[in-house]
């Protein structure tokens, strides 16, 4: 039994295959890249790597064996059919035969744009027979903290009004991964993945200005402010769309909720948006 993890050398993915390591032997694990020198360090310290791209099904070709575990980290190219994408994963899995197929979905509450090849994609796994399990991840801390600087110089600009944000850490929603792909009794089940507390990005702004020493201010803007805004940075005009329609759900407070399965499935508290923060600030 092998546990696969698509997507591995992206942001999400690298903190799973690290948590990984912490819990079973290298080879039992398979890193699925695009880039095999992305990779390197994980071969170097056992992990098996494997090639392959999920607009190539031929690729997956002997990757993903009966009795697997398979974790599909969702793929991040918007303008190229998520779901077929996500369809070609699911399927070597389903012929092989896995164990549990687990899917990094979006938030159950959100509606905006972003959250539709995450539905599509469920649907097809529900479709599929595969034993699942969905791990609807609400927003990461680091959305906000990589771009600290910006904010540090312009102030914090959204479009999300007095919405608020239960967001947590990529390390949590890793941590949360690495529980179910590790543990027992997690076949069909939908968990719902967030931090412990919310915030706004007032209280944001305000936290950056303490630990800073600046002062930052929130810009509360219109959508489609925020969309030009987003384009002049050089967005493609739909994924700036698609962001800003984020927003708009979380002004409508759809990534306000604190279920605590994050927190359960991982035995500790969410980290803080103010830890990451201090975290960036020190980077």
């Amino acid at each position: 039994m092998s546990i696969v993890v698509t997507g591995a050398t992206g942001h999400l993915g690298r903190h799973v295959i690290e948590q990984l390591l912490e819990k079973v032997p290298a080879d039992q694990i398979t890193a699925v890249v695009r880039d095999a020198e992305k990779a390197s360090g994980f071969a170097a310290r056992g992990v098996k790597i494997a090639v392959a791209d999920y607009s190539e099904p031929a690729t997956f070709d002997g990757v993903i064996a009966a009795g697997d575990k398979v974790l599909l980290i969702s793929g991040n190219e918007f303008d190229k059919g998520r779901v077929g994408q996500h369809k070609v994963v699911l399927d070597a899995a389903k012929a092989a035969g896995v164990a549990l197929f687990a899917y990094t979905s979006a938030f159950g509450s959100l509606t905006a744009a972003l959250a539709d090849d995450h539905r599509g994609t469920e649907a097809a796994i529900l479709e599929s027979g595969v034993p699942y399990s969905l791990l609807r991840n609400s927003w990461y801390n680091e959305n906000y903290t990589e771009q600290l600087a910006v904010a540090l110089e312009h102030g914090v600009t959204q479009a999300a009004g007095e919405g608020r944000v239960a967001s947590a850490a990529r390390a949590d929603y890793a941590a949360a991964a690495v529980a179910v792909l590790t543990g027992e009794g997690h076949e069909n089940t939908t968990y719902e993945l967030s931090g412990d507390t919310n915030w706004s990005f007032a209280e944001y702004a305000a936290e950056v200005s303490k630990q800073s020493g600046k002062d930052v201010a929130y810009n509360a803007v219109p959508v489609e402010v925020y969309t030009g805004i987003l384009v002049g940075v050089g967005l493609p005009e739909g994924l700036a769309a698609i962001l800003a329609g984020v927003d708009a759900c979380i002004e409508q407070g759809e990534l306000a909720g604190t279920p605590g399965d994050l927190s359960r499935l991982t035995g500790r508290p969410t980290t803080p948006i103010a830890e990451s923060i201090a975290a960036a600030l020190k980077a």
